[in-house]
């Protein structure tokens, strides 16, 4: 990959080393494309064991070997570091004091979970320019969806506001709820997006939703994230095969409307993931196949020969990635109209939109790729799409190095 500028070295700030979800898969993944570009990236974490591909990458780790805040034994200790993580703070400014100022960048994928708002000390400290990617909406909504956990339904008030500390949203509790609140505050109070002057977004629905929440005079970027996939070709038999749910099986990903819409439209919902909602979905849903979470080859392997994937979330997804990975398998996507995702799924071409949390449009959804001939239509028009201009990592790497040029360049002008 051509570069114009000296490569840089870039910290990488994650909540956790392995993948335990979109942000850190993403992260990982950004890092080792990053090396492998000729960059010198850093990976800086709060919580192990880290992903063993980064070692032998030779990217230089630090990981601070702690639990997240919900896995941490001691409740009292989770919400003191959930807070403000004084040992990520400690050890950040010590790895930022050390590096190049010429070249050196900072960018933050996550903190929420982990290391919490005290990242911002030391970064402002450092004077280095920061870029933020948004996977979630963490830092404008306390609870990062803006979502009700409570009301299963997409929230409208305004986050922070008095009616947002008014309102029980949160999966768990209202005193959960204060504490997030809480935290948000005390983020804001460190200043911890104002120490951002860039940040890298994944769709317009980002965009729109975090518009009044950016600091002022935030420059925005648009970097898709990478999906791990090969061009199989289209596929010979579309119209066989399951219809398949991917991810964790949570209230909020709409497993269970899926499954409430399968038994409506007489189709057999297979999942592979787990979650909170598993026992429930197996006691109300004894026709469900659940399958937990499988290795990555396997899951590729399942979307590749699934008739349909759908992609039922409840909240406003920043992208979803299961569905671009179907898509590249040439594997039509239902997709909720509320999220992201179906920026990536031109209804009537490459898959079916239905109403966000109506079983019935997707019932109907269902019955509509009962027909063989629509699939494999969907089927090819999903595949040439995606492959025209694939979400590969190097494409992910060459814009995100491409961010790194213009905040460089802005610094050093």
């Amino acid at each position: 990959m051509k570069r114009r500028m000296q490569s840089p070295t870039v910290v990488i700030l994650v909540d956790h080393g392995f993948v335990s979800g979109g942000q850190s898969k993403v992260a990982i993944e950004s890092t080792l494309g990053l090396a492998l570009a000729g960059a010198r990236p850093i990976f800086f974490c709060a919580c192990g064991p880290v992903d063993p591909r980064l070692a032998r990458a030779g990217v230089e780790t630090i990981c601070l070997d702690q639990y997240d805040i919900l896995d941490n034994p001691s409740r009292a200790a989770a919400a003191v570091q959930g807070a403000w993580n004084a040992k990520a703070a400690a050890a950040l400014a010590e790895l930022l004091a050390r590096l190049p100022r010429e070249n050196a960048i900072v960018h933050a994928h996550g903190w929420a979970k982990a290391l919490s708002s005290s990242i911002a000390n030391p970064i402002r400290a450092s004077k280095l320019p920061a870029v933020y990617t948004m996977h979630e909406y963490f830092l404008a909504c306390p609870n990062g969806g803006f979502y009700n956990f409570q009301k299963q339904a997409v929230c409208t008030v305004k986050a922070m506001s008095a009616a947002c500390w008014a309102t029980n949203c949160d999966s768990r509790n209202y005193p959960f709820k204060l504490w997030r609140n809480a935290r948000l505050a005390v983020a804001r109070g460190a200043g911890l997006a104002s120490c951002f002057e860039d940040f890298l977004l994944i769709s317009d629905l980002q965009q729109a939703l975090l518009a009044p929440y950016l600091p002022k005079g935030a420059r925005t970027h648009r970097v898709s994230n990478p999906i791990e996939a090969e061009a199989l070709g289209q596929k010979e038999s579309p119209a066989s095969g399951e219809t398949l749910f991917v991810g964790r099986l949570s209230a909020e990903k709409g497993a269970l409307l899926f499954a409430d819409a399968a038994r409506t439209a007489g189709v057999t919902p297979v999942f592979i993931g787990d979650g909170p909602i598993a026992p429930r979905l197996r006691e109300q849903y004894p026709e469900a196949r659940l399958l937990g979470w499988l290795e990555p080859a396997a899951v590729r392997a399942a979307m590749r020969a699934a008739r349909t994937l759908v992609f039922p979330s409840l909240w406003y997804e920043g992208l979803g990635l299961t569905a671009l990975e179907a898509k590249a398998m040439g594997t039509p996507v239902i997709v909720s109209d509320i999220c992201a995702a179906r920026e990536q799924i031109a209804d009537g071409a490459e898959g079916l939109w239905f109403t966000s949390g109506d079983a019935a449009s997707l019932a109907s959804a269902l019955e509509r790729v009962k027909d063989d001939a629509l699939v494999a239509r969907l089927s090819r028009a999903a595949y040439e799409s995606c492959w025209r201009e694939p979400p590969t990592l190097a494409r992910h790497v060459e814009q995100t190095l491409a961010v790194y040029d213009e905040v460089l360049a802005r610094r050093r002008g």
